[in-house]
């Protein structure tokens, strides 16, 4: 599953809507800046078992947060939010539609 994800990733840029975004995402992978998408997301399925529903790569100011939805079992979803330089979790919430 993580494979698609990431491949999802790689085809579309980030939500803002242009190819900027994607290349300035790749870019900071290059420098070192961000961690790659697979260390995080080895640590969702590790610490957040579940189906990966979506993966965005978001920049606010300097700092870059991957931020990650993970349906848990029992129709829990979980919105995860990580560092992109160090994959520390930010924060997560939860929301159970049933």
């Amino acid at each position: 599953m993580g494979g698609l994800v990431m491949a999802a990733l790689a085809a579309a840029p980030s939500h803002a809507g242009d190819g900027h975004d994607h290349d300035r995402a790749r870019q900071a992978l290059e420098a070192g800046e961000i961690l790659p998408l697979r260390t995080i997301l080895d640590r969702v399925e590790r610490d957040y078992p579940g189906r990966i529903m979506e993966v965005e790569l978001e920049q606010k100011g300097e700092r870059w947060i991957y931020e990650v939805k993970v349906l848990r079992t029992g129709g829990v979803l979980v919105k995860l939010k990580f560092d992109g330089r160090t994959g520390n979790v930010m924060g997560a919430g939860e929301r159970n539609d049933k």
